[in-house]
């Protein structure tokens, strides 16, 4: 009897269907030779530090650091009582650990994620039962029945997957060590008032100063006017066209240079002193990796995060759909070429585009150099039948990016026309533009459209007349605020990104990262659930809190991009077998205990001041929420529901008479406006239309950009933006 240990109930009954084990039991599945049994992700965690210790249950200063002589583990807690285990988490670890020692059960096959988490998962519950039972490893990227059948075939000793554990282990602990000394000092140092804490993290600081640098960016930026100079020139019985005055320099910044050129264009004699037509390629984007996919979809959909991106895509793999989506590659491996024809044959059979699509080995899809672990994300050989909205929209981005790797290259034609005026004693030449789209190739897939720019069909020497000039005044733009896309981006390579000049590829160094691609989205959601930035529409930007967070925290060394790439790339070569696990921790030893000794020692004001109601008048108003401008509590008025930060100047206030809301028959109550500061929007129904209509939308309060105004914000259930019935 062989006994599968998989890390999702939905994993293992995948794998039961693809084994055909048919019976269901209490916690696993049996028959045919064989039992399946599933964990739900992590069953054990980490002890806290006063599971070491009892001293550690009070923060105190002079306790830290605090760090165990070795680490433990117990079944994790209860997630709404963490006083309790959790109950199911007790139940189902006993029914594999007595599978485990089922007489006759003569192997555990390990069939948890390809990844250092998975390794973690599995092997912290396997040898948690101290078997001498031999444990194998199945290493899949995806859970299609052939895919499992195969990879029974190549199973691989688990002790060979040490590195992968060592990897795991070295980033559980880091995250505690980091986590629980520094939050707990930053909290007692930087923060007066209780019910919270100053969250610091070896992931959040290096992003959140991603965003500070950005907003600062922003706000010291100063727009410089810049000229540009346009010429119409009229050829002989042909359309005239326009020409920009060009030099070698990019812009103009002296206007006074370009106004003495125009005061002598009217009616002046030009010449086509030059034309050319290139055909130009444009090759297909990548194979989605995580990040890429999270920003595709994010700036694609209105209402779409990264975090939720993640989880449909984790949905359609474990419903077989998909392949293994939590991976940093953009390419496949070379060994799944029959694999990905046979799955293009699948997905292209109904396609008014058939014809078109040919299978060949592309070195852009198939190439060993750009896979880390996991191949790019495509889809797999079964095709969906039912899907929902959302699974729906992931599912199409992944499929329609696969397909155009196999289609034609679009290509166009590119016309540069340069026109002199030999009167003018002129540096420059004025320049125009054409293009005109002659294949569409992968285009099709999407529906790209293109703008074709027509112009006359001129030739070298043709003679033209200018028939009016403008001369236009334009200031430069500060860069945008970042959005889950540019920070995905920006996360993936720590700003170290380089493009490929012929193809537009992020070239990723291998490794160097802030964090992985299966936290990356964690990261952003939970920076903006403790408030240290918030999201306006698409764009992310520094809290006050956030502002405040980078610029007083003394350890500096976390905010740096470099430092934290450098961390991640040690956790890489950990799991490569090329940096020992006690190397790496002594490493992470000596950070802590030197970070610690510097916040003790620093004098910088608190950084947060949590309101605490006096012993002699207890505030009578219940709190409904948290201020998303101050962070202080949200109290309910006569009128509205209002920051008590109010007299140091905040003006939050969530009116319960809106005029906005009045117009749909609707006051805001007291359930809604806990709803609104909690999750940010609020399902309502009832509201009334001017014709009668009754409907249901969700409801937001979103800040204006660059503003500390809110406004209205109606959406219905398919995420598209409301208009009033």
């Amino acid at each position: 009897m062989k006994l599968f240990v998989a890390e999702k109930p939905s994993v293992a009954k995948n794998i039961a269907e693809a084994l055909a084990v048919s019976t269901k039991k209490d916690g696993y599945y049996e028959g045919n030779g064989y039992l399946v049994t599933w964990a739900f992700g992590h069953l054990l965690e980490l002890y806290d530090a006063k599971d070491y210790d009892q001293k550690m249950a009070r923060w105190k200063l002079e306790n830290f650091p605090f760090i165990p002589t070795a680490f433990q583990y117990k079944v994790k807690a209860n997630p709404r009582n963490r006083k309790q285990r959790d109950g199911g988490a007790v139940k189902q670890l006993k029914t594999i650990h007595t599978l485990i020692r089922r007489q006759d059960v003569k192997e555990i096959i390990s069939a948890c994620d390809y990844d250092r988490e998975g390794q973690l998962i599995g092997d912290s519950i396997i040898y948690k039962s101290k078997t001498n039972k031999p444990v194998l490893r199945l290493l899949l990227n995806e859970w299609t029945p052939a895919e499992i059948k195969r990879g029974l075939v190549e199973l691989k000793p688990n002790q060979e997957l040490r590195p992968l554990l060592n990897a795991g282990l070295s980033r559980q602990w880091t995250d505690w060590l980091i986590g629980i000394n520094l939050t707990s000092v930053a909290t007692l140092k930087y923060q007066t008032g209780k019910g919270k804490v100053l969250n610091i993290g070896r992931v959040l600081l290096p992003t959140l100063k991603i965003i500070y640098d950005r907003d600062r960016e922003i706000k010291t930026f100063q727009p410089e006017p810049y000229y540009k100079l346009a010429a119409t020139f009229q050829p002989e019985d042909k359309q005239s066209y326009q020409g920009i005055y060009t030099e070698e320099k990019d812009k103009f910044t002296d206007q006074a240079t370009l106004q003495a050129i125009e005061s002598q264009l009217k009616d002046q004699q030009a010449v086509v002193s030059e034309k050319q037509v290139k055909r130009k390629k444009e090759y297909p984007p990548s194979l989605f990796n995580l990040s890429q996919l999270q920003g595709y979809i994010t700036s694609r959909f209105q209402g779409w995060t990264a975090d939720k991106v993640l989880k449909v895509a984790q949905s359609l793999y474990e419903k077989k759909y998909i392949t293994y989506p939590r991976t940093s590659s953009t390419a496949l491996d070379e060994s799944l070429v029959k694999k990905a024809a046979q799955v293009l044959e699948v997905h292209s059979k109904a396609l008014p585009y058939r014809d078109e699509i040919n299978f060949f080995k592309n070195k852009r899809v198939f190439n060993n150099a750009k896979v880390d672990s996991h191949s790019a994300i495509i889809p797999t050989y079964l095709l969906p039948k039912r899907l929902s909205q959302d699974e729906q929209r992931v599912y199409e981005a992944i499929r329609n990016r696969f397909i155009m790797q196999f289609m034609p290259i679009a290509e166009y034609d590119e016309t540069i026309i340069r026109t002199e005026i030999p009167s003018l004693a002129l540096k420059g030449i004025f320049v125009t533009k054409g293009r005109i789209q002659q294949v569409a190739g992968w285009k099709q897939v999407e529906h790209i459209e293109v703008k074709d720019v027509l112009l006359p069909d001129l030739y070298q020497g043709e003679a033209a007349v200018v028939t009016q000039s403008e001369l236009s005044t334009h200031m430069t733009k500060p860069p945008k605020k970042h959005t889950e896309r540019t920070l995905l981006s920006v996360m993936e390579t720590c700003g170290k990104a380089s493009k490929q000049e012929e193809e537009g590829l992020v070239e990723v160094l291998k490794g160097y990262s802030i964090g992985t691609p299966a936290t990356r989205a964690e990261t952003i959601k939970k920076l903006i659930d403790i408030k240290y930035i918030k999201r306006v529409n698409k764009q992310l930007e520094c809290t006050a809190l956030g502002q405040q967070l980078v610029q007083t925290f003394p350890i500096k060394q976390l905010f740096d991009l470099n430092f934290t790439g450098q961390l991640e790339k040690s956790l890489y070569d950990v799991e490569r077998n090329q940096l020992s696990k006690q190397a790496f921790l002594t490493q992470i030893y000596q950070f802590t205990k030197e970070s610690v000794a510097i916040v003790k020692e620093d004098q910088a004001k608190p950084i947060r001041v949590l309101s605490r109601p006096s012993k002699q008048e207890p505030s009578k108003n219940e709190q409904v929420g948290t201020c998303p401008l101050c962070d202080h509590p949200i109290i309910e008025g006569k009128k509205g529901f209002g920051c008590s930060n109010w007299q140091a100047g905040c003006q939050f206030v969530i009116w319960k008479r809106d005029k906005f809301l009045a117009s749909f028959k609707k006051q805001v109550t007291k359930t809604m406006a806990k709803q609104l500061l909690a999750k940010g929007k609020v399902f309502v129904k009832g509201l009334k239309s001017k014709n009668g209509k009754v409907f249901s939308a969700y409801l937001s309060y979103q800040q204006k950009a660059d503003s500390d105004v809110f406004s209205w914000d109606l959406q219905f259930e398919d995420g598209k933006q409301g208009k009033r019935p």
